[in-house]
């Protein structure tokens, strides 16, 4: 499929757990530094059209272009709160372009918080996604320990157990019982048609597989060191 790929990083000003979370000092470099840096790579390699970091923040958006992404915009407060969805802050970048004739057909979404993915899960993941039949793509790690024959929900007495899975203590060994997939947030990739229809992620998006060490999600203080560490 002909693809015209308009990438996004989203960065809100606010942040609960972590004061100025976006652009943190992570070993050296502002944590949103992680993610502008790969997409500029495949911007030059010509993968990307264009990369922008969608922020209501002056400060984030100064650092921002001092590492080369696009400010084309202030975003606007109503889709900048706790509340605002994904979506709504990318149907907004989406309209500013068309209002200028440029259409983009194909939406990359790099989340800040997950800054481990690299240029090489970039190219490959939109590979994947040019090459296949489909409207969204997510990254994902394969979960080794937990699924469902270990997860339990607690019954109203807050005492009992209830198994999801009723295989529990049948002596099912997880192996036998299959992978699971856990949504780790690198990458999203989404048809603006899609977009338009109000979701990021379609019915059965396609699943570009990193490994589990490299799916840290900063949320909080822990988060961090522990990335600091990895990197």
């Amino acid at each position: 499929k002909k693809m015209k790929v308009l990438c996004i990083i989203p960065a809100r000003g606010g942040s609960k757990g972590i004061p100025k979370k976006n652009i943190i000092d992570v070993n050296g470099k502002p944590l949103i530094a992680y993610s502008i840096e790969p997409a500029i790579e495949a911007q030059k390699l010509g993968i990307i059209d264009k990369v922008i970091v969608s922020t209501d923040s002056e400060e984030i958006a100064n650092i921002s272009l001092k590492y080369g992404a696009e400010i084309p915009f202030l975003r606007p407060s109503e889709i900048s709160g706790d509340k605002a969805k994904s979506v709504e802050f990318i149907m907004h970048a989406l309209e500013y372009y068309k209002k200028q004739g440029i259409n983009y057909d194909t939406v990359l979404l790099l989340q800040p918080t997950s800054p481990l993915r690299t240029l090489n899960d970039l190219l490959a993941s939109l590979n994947l996604y040019k090459e296949a039949e489909n409207d969204s793509l997510i990254s994902a790690y394969e979960e080794e320990y937990i699924n469902d024959l270990v997860i339990y929900r607690m019954a109203e007495d807050g005492k009992t157990s209830i198994p999801v899975n009723h295989l529990h203590n049948k002596g099912v060994r997880r192996q036998e019982h299959g992978s699971l997939y856990v949504r780790n947030g690198c990458i999203y990739i989404s048809s603006a048609e899609l977009i338009g229809k109000g979701y990021v992620i379609g019915e059965t998006p396609l699943m570009y597989i990193m490994e589990k060490n490299k799916s840290v999600n900063v949320d909080t203080m822990e988060d961090l060191e522990l990335l600091r560490k990895l990197l």
